[in-house]
């Protein structure tokens, strides 16, 4: 069974925007995405099968990137224990779907998770991919989405 992660992206308003402060970082340190995060998770077999990071902007989870690996390590200026998530570099948009505020990271189940945002109108003429995000989002505050 397939169990993703969820977690807040402080001082981030877009996918575009972690897109580009973690090419940034890559730039900078090298080919490695990984993010440090304080705990790790008991459940790592089943989040390794699959499983990704769900990123929350701005009120709502807005992408997704493919979790590689889990690494335990030791955080060298506190020298607590640490987890280092390894993640792909490709940043998957999603449907913006509302989340409230929490701290650290929380798992999400596979069926509570967001599709991901089709890009191109589809076949059928649905339109929707190709609205505004403000739009969407109002769209689907008044049950319309």
């Amino acid at each position: 069974m397939t169990l993703h992660l969820i977690k807040l992206c402080v001082g981030i308003e877009t996918p575009d925007d972690l897109r580009a402060l973690q090419h940034g970082r890559r730039m900078a340190v090298g080919d490695a995405l990984v993010h440090t995060t304080r705990m790790m998770p008991r459940r790592a077999s089943e989040v390794l099968t699959d499983g990704a990071l769900y990123w929350v902007m701005k009120g709502a989870i807005r992408c997704r990137q493919t979790i590689l690996d889990l690494e335990a390590v030791t955080d060298p200026e506190t020298g607590r224990s640490a987890c280092r998530i390894h993640l792909d570099p490709a940043v998957v948009d999603t449907e913006a779907w509302p989340w409230r505020p929490f701290q650290g990271w929380r798992y999400l189940a596979a069926e509570q998770a967001p599709p991901d945002r089709r890009t191109v109108p589809g076949a059928d003429g649905d339109d929707v991919a190709a609205m505004p995000d403000e739009m969407r989002d109002a769209l689907r505050e008044m049950g319309l989405l």
